[in-house]
């Protein structure tokens, strides 16, 4: 039993208000018959000057047990506290202190931050494993960089980068729920899953691009646009494309994909897909499309809609984002219409609430909540040299704008809350990584590496030998260039190779053994060529036949051979053009 009383001394007021939690004792029965003996220590309840301090039950709860441990726990009495004010209070004046309590800007971790230069492009993917020790970067660049938290020091390096996709430019990266691969999706038709280190585990088979029927194929024939993994089923992941369809897989059958879904138009048209994402429980999937709508299907029934809005952003603008609340009853989506929207499951046919005037130049521009789900978080981009872009936080309940902070002189595109370590990550236009934190409401993450000091550089002498690139260019090897010209002519002087005078060419008739040379003129060249001249106008049968008494006589080659098989020689009978052909003249005769 908890009683509650005023304390003694002081009366109430508006400014100040005191209470006392009277200390009871609770004896509960555990399993094993240990008894618990729990002391309500007190708490004080204190608001002035309009601001109320976090309410907080402190429980002091001693096990008997045969090692005598003590465990001592904190439980949050806000509702207890809230419940007995509103009956000593009133309504109206409880709903002021509810207000008061709850400041959602004081819940935002932005009085630290940290920046990672992951390059010089756009920062279109961040990843956070699900305990907050490794992030993943993305970008235009076609590099992925890895970042360890505890690993890291001052200088903030990434101890990993590579390209898994070539050439393409990253659209989303992923971690699983287990936090042991991490699923890449890229400007190509072919998704990818790595491992915790960057290496290859798995790559989507590309589908048939002369297929109509994109139900037929086996997976995308177009660009990929978005990605996420299954919420619950660790081995199963989602992607959405270009071809008009949003597609499952299955981590262990990399072959063929699981299930296709078609999203369809108000004239049953192929509309194509920019991003998707599944609900918190997993049992619904949600694509938003070119044509403005948003449409969600039970993932068990892949033909029709279970819930679709029409108009839910203007048609032509890129859906960018959506996002589900942690308790699964709100859809928050972010449009290329430079607007933020806010839906609820239950009734799909109309936003609950808009925020307008959020420009949007990205096509992968995030939107998430709060761990709390109290609030809406979005980025801002805006054009080189005009201005900052901005982190805007909006109250979910009223949907205005509580808070907002001014990144950088680029885009914000990515935004990402992470519910354990309360760090906020942005990835912005220029190529830049921030991580927002608190050192007292924030856990791990950037808080390990800002700690540590930067390495410094050993500096270390060695002797070395150097290594002779060109021996022959060393002094020795080289010839003695001589200092005088005039002992060098004396020397080639007392040469007889190099001091003989060559001969001057003949003119004239030839002498001395020496043949003149023939004249510059054509009938000179022609006169000589006439006299080389040795053509052979011999007949070659006849030349022949000049070998014919010896080969009879001496037969060595031909004749040995047909002495068994044709002892009688057998000549080719004249036909009647051969005669023809000996009638001709001379000159009409063909030369050999």
């Amino acid at each position: 039993m908890i009683r509650w009383r005023r304390k003694k001394g002081k009366a109430p007021n508006q400014s100040s208000h005191q209470y006392t939690l009277r200390e009871t004792k609770l004896r509960l029965l555990l399993p094993e018959n240990r008894r618990v003996r729990a002391a309500v220590t007190v708490v004080q309840i204190q608001t002035q000057n309009q601001s109320l301090l976090d309410l907080r039950c402190l429980l002091n709860i001693q096990l008997r047990t045969t090692m005598s441990m003590c465990v001592c726990l904190a439980y949050q009495a806000t509702r207890l506290t809230v419940m007995k004010m509103m009956m000593m209070k009133g309504r109206h004046k409880m709903t002021t202190m509810m207000m008061m309590m709850y400041n959602p800007v004081k819940k935002i971790p932005d009085t630290h931050e940290i920046t990672l230069q992951h390059g010089t492009k756009t920062v279109s993917a961040l990843a956070l494993d699900p305990s907050g020790a490794r992030l993943v970067t993305g970008g235009y660049d076609y590099d992925v960089r890895f970042w360890d938290f505890a690993g890291m020091d001052q200088a903030l390096q990434a101890f990993r980068s590579l390209q898994p996709c070539e050439c393409h430019q990253i659209k989303s990266l992923q971690y699983s729920n287990t936090g042991d691969v991490i699923l890449v999706v890229s400007g190509n038709a072919q998704a990818k899953v790595l491992d915790r280190d960057g290496f290859n585990v798995m790559e989507c088979v590309k589908g048939d691009q002369y297929i109509v029927d994109m139900a037929k194929t086996k997976g995308h024939t177009a660009m990929l646009n978005s990605g996420c993994w299954h919420p619950k089923i660790k081995e199963e992941f989602m992607t959405c494309s270009n071809d008009g369809t949003v597609r499952t897989w299955d981590l262990s059958s990399e072959k063929k994909h699981k299930s296709v879904f078609k999203p369809r138009s108000f004239q049953g048209k192929k509309v194509i897909p920019t991003c998707c994402t599944y609900s918190r429980d997993g049992k619904l999937i949600a694509a938003g499309c070119q044509d403005g709508t948003i449409q969600i299907w039970d993932r068990n029934l892949s033909v029709h809609t279970k819930f679709h809005c029409r108009q839910a952003h203007i048609p032509g603008s890129d859906t960018s984002c959506l996002s589900f609340s942690y308790d699964g009853m709100t859809l928050a989506s972010r449009g290329g219409d430079d607007t933020l929207k806010m839906w609820d499951i239950r009734n799909f046919r109309n936003p609950v609430n808009v925020a307008t005037g959020l420009t949007n130049y990205f096509t992968m521009t995030d939107c998430c909540f709060s761990p709390d789900d109290k609030l809406l978080v979005t980025g801002t981009s805006v054009k080189k040299d005009e201005g900052n872009g901005k982190l805007v936080f909006f109250e979910r309940a009223s949907f205005q704008k509580v808070y907002e902070i001014e990144v950088t002189n680029a885009s914000v595109v990515r935004c990402l809350w992470h519910p354990k370590l309360n760090q906020i990550m942005v990835g912005t236009g220029n190529g830049l990584s921030k991580v927002y934190y608190d050192p007292v409401k924030s856990h791990r993450g950037a808080k390990l590496c800002v700690v540590k000091s930067q390495r410094k550089e050993r500096q270390a002498e060695t002797l070395t030998q150097d290594y002779i690139i060109t021996p022959h260019a060393l002094p020795m090897f080289r010839e003695a260039r001589q200092r005088s010209t005039r002992k060098q002519l004396e020397k080639d002087r007392l040469d007889p190779k190099k001091s003989h005078k060559p001969e001057p060419p003949v003119s004239g008739p030839g002498r001395g053994g020496r043949v003149a040379a023939h004249g510059g003129t054509l009938s000179s060249f022609i006169v000589k060529n006439i006299a080389l001249d040795k053509t052979d106008d011999s007949n070659p049968r006849q030349a022949i036949l000049r070998h014919a008494k010896e080969a009879s006589e001496n037969p060595y080659w031909v004749a040995p051979a047909y002495t068994q098989t044709q002892p009688e020689p057998v000549f080719a009978e004249e036909s009647e053009e051969d005669e023809e052909a000996d009638k001709e003249p001379e000159w009409k005769k063909r030369k050999i």
